[in-house]
């Protein structure tokens, strides 16, 4: 099992945990909502969960919770700049369908 960044995805959580001058990571995991069922979560991590899956890519750390784990397993985060937009993008090898409005996904 694994949870993998992209150098401009690890740079990015770098700068902005700099920024705020607190954190050791990044919170990955999805919640049930959207019209294809569920929807990826990010959050920065000030202090890990106990029973968080614990990944290290490019220097950073990333926090899984063990039930959102079998739905992002394999999945790599990018960081991606298009014009005036920015955000991840989440390369997710169990993805089967996107919802219309790209915000939310099925297994």
């Amino acid at each position: 099992m694994s949870i993998t960044l992209t150098e401009k995805a690890a740079r990015h959580i770098t700068r902005y945990l700099e920024r705020r001058g607190k954190g050791v990571g990044l919170r990955f995991g999805v919640r049930t909502t959207g019209c294809s069922g569920l929807a990826y979560k990010l959050e920065y991590v000030d202090e890990p969960g106990g029973e968080d899956n614990i990944f290290e890519s490019h220097g950073v750390k990333v926090f899984v919770d063990p039930k959102s784990l079998p739905y992002i397993d394999g999945t790599e985060l990018d960081f991606a700049r298009e014009g005036l937009n920015e955000g991840f993008r989440f390369n997710n090898p169990n993805v089967k369908d996107n919802c219309g409005c790209g915000e939310s996904f099925r297994i």
